[in-house]
């Protein structure tokens, strides 16, 4: 790897961008490069329904297994290797997807990427937040690069399927250069990271916290935030695959996660005056009750307009209810924020692993994809039905 240049360790912008990078490859990339590859995967090899929501749970269950793995403390010291590390093996193992077609192999090699996506993530932001205290632009800047690795995802597959890479092309289809193009792109960030990301990590120290108390409050907010896993990840997982499916057209399937990701990208920033006027629950609430709004019109309404608008709804929300659903949480322990944490984040991982695998089946079983997405829509709703309590009880 690149050496860093020490300089940069006093210039807490350039960290939030190496940060933003970081978080483009392993989450923009490493993990939700999948959804806009999906139809061309569908089409080229072919897979069933059922087949793509295994994939999709596969990479979500990695993703649930690097977060716990990076609870203990294993890594201490070492956090800015295991981060760059983590985005290394995101490179190698995007292209391995374009090395086979076994569905088996696919769901092996998804589970690995999301385990290296999870400990890039989590270690990057170790590194990264602790510059951020008392500086938001920061923290926008490091969790907005999730959404610009979306938007600059969707472009690439645009240009790749449109300029010869839908059609075989020295022996290969345009959903595997896809994949190689994506590893190709995260090996030039990570090599980016390497050389601007901080050696220094700050604030390291660890306190022993007391064990949870499961009040009525903390309880309905982590049964919201795993239903939330189970309600966005179903549009997040097959946006693109149902704008081709209802024939919306190339152009229209790029913009869909193009917008997603452009949305994610500005979403925290967008939100602030919000939640500055009415506080955290109500915008928590607010954005689960868009996201259904959105991921309900994403099937309902004629598929062009539908995938725009549930694309931009999905953008425009999940990064929001992700950030504040944690702060919450935080709010309501304490005491034992960490726990709280990695409570919420299990329940959330476990919502999104079952839900490709019952789109899979169901989209399977009837035809289409409508009728998970209402499914996930009905999910979303009773999000704010858990949620709407804690409202009551902070306002």
């Amino acid at each position: 790897m690149l050496q860093m240049n020490t300089g940069y360790s006093s210039r807490p912008l350039m960290i939030g961008f190496a940060g933003a990078m970081a978080m483009a490859a392993a989450m923009g990339f490493g993990r939700f490069f999948y959804t806009p590859i999906l139809p061309g995967m569908i089409g080229g090899i072919p897979l069933s329904a059922a087949d793509a929501g295994t994939i999709a749970a596969g990479n979500f269950a990695g993703y649930l297994a690097g977060a716990i793995l990076s609870a203990y403390g294993w890594a201490a010291g070492r956090e800015r290797k295991v981060a760059l590390g983590g985005l290394l093996a995101t490179a190698i193992l995007l292209a391995a997807m374009a090395a086979t077609t076994s569905v088996f192999a696919f769901t092996a090699i998804r589970f690995l990427a999301g385990v290296a996506s999870a400990l890039a993530m989590i270690f990057t932001s170790s590194i990264v937040l602790p510059y951020a205290v008392g500086r938001d632009n920061v923290n926008v800047l490091h969790f907005g690069g999730v959404g610009a690795g979306i938007a600059l995802s969707s472009a690439l597959v645009y240009v790749v399927n449109t300029t010869g890479g839908g059609n075989d092309l020295g022996g290969m289809h345009g959903w595997q250069l896809n994949w190689i193009a994506g590893a190709a792109i995260v090996f030039a960030v990570s090599a980016a990271v390497a050389w601007l990301l901080p050696r220094q990590v700050l604030g390291t120290g660890s306190v022993v916290e007391p064990p949870l108390e499961w009040r009525r409050p903390l309880v309905l907010l982590t049964l919201s935030y795993g239903l939330f896993g189970f309600g966005y990840v179903i549009t997040a997982t097959f946006l693109v695959t149902i704008a081709r499916m209802g024939e919306a057209g190339p152009v229209v399937e790029f913009l869909a996660w193009f917008l997603t990701g452009t949305a994610a990208a500005v979403s925290l920033l967008l939100w602030r005056p919000f939640v500055n006027r009415v506080g955290l629950a109500v915008a928590y609430v607010a954005a689960l009750g868009t996201e259904a709004v959105g991921v309900l019109g994403s099937v309902l309404l004629p598929p062009t307009a539908g995938a725009l608008a549930g694309g931009l709804l999905l953008g425009a929300t999940f990064m929001v209810i992700t950030a504040y659903g944690l702060q919450i949480g935080r709010k309501l322990s304490p005491d034992s924020p960490r726990r709280a944490l990695a409570v919420m984040t299990a329940a959330f991982g476990t919502g999104q692993i079952i839900g490709p695998l019952v789109a899979g089946w169901v989209g399977q079983a009837s035809g289409s994809f409508t009728l998970p997405t209402v499914l996930a829509a009905a999910a979303l709703a009773v999000c704010v039905l858990l949620a709407w309590p804690i409202v009551r009880r902070t306002s």
